[in-house]
């Protein structure tokens, strides 16, 4: 439970306390700042309309740019998304939790619900975020801290400074990555396209695709 006014929370000598509050604000429409496997994002609810709504404020940030949405495993995304083969389930049991965000053809039903055709996901290779996807069983927003056309932001102090009165809480950890993007392909075909490459290389998720 959030006690008090405290806002700040870390991950590891909190650890219990965090992924409690974590859940809470998620299912009661907060927003908060959580550490990933590549950098700090701003996350909440993507089906909560308040919520992206909020998200998109702050930031300053165009209405029609989507979020990357994070999962906690293969079978949730299958909820949401259309896959063109099998052949890609087992694909990306191969490349995920790693920081590679693929985007998908959303099912109707998420199509109605996030009024997009297509849509980013990720499982993270972070035991904070995963133990978070697991408990609410559903996608979890992921931006990059920062305002519109400003670095994203990765370090604790100056995360706090900018953005604790913005939000309603802020999970630190000190075990954050260096601010590397995580590389996004898209899979909305038979095979693999890259979009944007990060810290993992193009040519090493293909050579995982068989």
């Amino acid at each position: 439970m959030v006690t008090g006014n405290k806002k700040i929370f870390n991950v590891e000598t909190e650890s219990e306390e965090s992924l409690n509050t974590a859940v809470e604000m998620y299912m009661n429409g907060k927003i908060f700042i959580y550490p990933t496997d590549t950098i700090y994002g701003i996350g909440g609810n993507p089906f909560n309309h308040n919520v992206v709504q909020r998200i998109n404020s702050i930031k300053k940030r165009d209405i029609s740019k989507q979020f990357v949405l994070l999962v906690s495993g293969i079978e949730i995304l299958l909820n949401f998304v259309e896959l063109n083969s099998d052949d890609h389930i087992e694909y990306l049991k191969r490349i995920w939790p790693a920081p590679v965000t693929v985007v998908f053809n959303l099912n109707e039903r998420a199509r109605q619900n996030l009024s997009y055709i297509t849509a980013a996901f990720r499982i993270p290779d972070n035991d904070f975020c995963i133990k978070l996807l697991n408990e609410i069983k559903l996608p979890l927003i992921s931006t990059s801290v920062n305002r519109s056309s400003q670095k994203p932001l990765n370090e604790n102090t100056i995360i706090i400074k900018e953005f604790a009165d913005d939000i309603d809480a802020v999970f630190i950890s000190e075990k954050t990555k260096d601010s590397y993007p995580s590389t996004i392909i898209a899979l909305t075909s038979e095979r693999p396209e890259l979009i944007r490459e990060g810290e993992i290389k193009f040519v090493d998720l293909l050579g995982k695709f068989i």
